[in-house]
């Protein structure tokens, strides 16, 4: 689903191509041949020809999480700037081997959140920077969705069965499955963002424990930082998508500084803000995001044309303390106690 998205970002693009698409099981390939034009020789079931044949300047990545760190290094000899769709990895040394991988190119390695694109968020972002809540003392964070199998590309909806999880990596421990890694990632490495890079000290989670699954369907993260403490949930299983109704709880953040408030949930079209002026908290135009600085394919694109270092939660410095907090998650889920951040 996610690089059905990413396909059509690139297709909508006035100066990009999609010179060639790969993947080892052919039938997962039939979407996008299908719904975005892509001929037969572009096709390929091994990433070696595909990449020596198509010499692309990107590479888009998008496996199971648990082998971001194999298929990064698979295609950074390769010479492309290479793209990832959340989350980083399963891993912070995984992450680091990614990282390792494309230093030694000079190319970039950029980590996609799809949150990052939603207007609402930068709106948040901007008004934090610019001091209208105060300080940031806390980040409350809730997301998540009916479940991954739910939907595909364009969000079209699926019904899936108690057999399609069997089946599926997303329900899968050894890959990197769990609402815990799907979702804390955006909480954390956006919160990062929000926080301009402060580390917590301190992680305490707890995650459910479906009957019949590998993997949780709900986790709970508070993070300990030296301002108080911030609260990361996630969820699959919420009521309704959030980009078709809002569930409740509703789906996005809630941060809180030490003169006012601001609430910024997913796919809204406004912030609202509460100060010591307006307490009773006011609606704020989320402004609509602008080329190239409006999807992640734009963007990313402007910054190879330009020379420039992506920035924000796609950056691999915002990313991997991100990385970090979900270890630390992990960890602390594990040894069912509170526990240092992860270096």
């Amino acid at each position: 689903m996610h690089m059905g998205d990413l396909l059509r970002r690139v297709r909508e693009h006035p100066h990009a191509e999609i010179v060639g698409i790969s993947d080892e099981k052919p039938e997962r390939m039939q979407w996008a041949r299908r719904n975005l034009g892509i001929a037969d020789e572009r096709t390929f079931t091994d990433y070696r020809a595909c990449l020596e044949k198509t010499k692309p300047d990107l590479v888009i990545l998008c496996p199971a999480t648990a082998r971001h760190a194999e298929w990064t290094e698979r295609v950074a000899p390769y010479g492309a700037h290479v793209l990832v769709e959340k989350p980083f990895a399963a891993s912070l040394a995984e992450a680091d081997r990614m990282i390792a991988a494309l230093e030694s190119t000079g190319k970039q390695l950029i980590i996609n959140w799809p949150l990052r694109w939603v207007s609402s968020h930068v709106m948040a972002k901007k008004l934090v920077d610019q001091g209208a809540i105060g300080a940031l003392r806390e980040i409350h964070f809730y997301d998540g969705n009916r479940g991954p199998l739910y939907h595909t590309a364009d969000k079209i909806e699926l019904n899936p069965t108690e057999e399609d999880k069997a089946r599926s990596w997303w329900y899968q421990k050894a890959h990197g499955g769990g609402s815990l890694l799907d979702y804390l990632g955006y909480g954390v490495t956006l919160g990062s963002w929000f926080f301009n890079g402060k580390r917590p000290i301190e992680i305490t989670t707890v995650v459910d424990q479906p009957f019949g699954l590998e993997v949780d369907e709900h986790s709970i993260t508070v993070a300990r930082y030296d301002c108080g403490l911030s609260k990361f949930e996630t969820r699959w299983g919420t009521f309704t998508d959030p980009w078709i109704h809002q569930p409740q709880p509703k789906c996005g953040f809630v941060l809180k500084g030490d003169r006012g408030t601001v609430s910024s949930y997913d796919y809204e079209q406004f912030v609202r803000l509460q100060t010591e002026e307006w307490p009773e908290a006011s609606e704020v135009p989320a402004e609509p995001l602008a080329p190239p600085h409006h999807n992640p394919v734009s963007y990313v694109l402007h910054c190879l044309e330009t020379g420039e270092l992506v920035q924000g939660p796609l950056s691999t410095a915002v990313s991997r303390l991100g990385q970090q907090i979900v270890d630390s998650a992990v960890k602390s889920a594990a040894e069912k106690r509170a526990v240092a951040l992860v270096e």
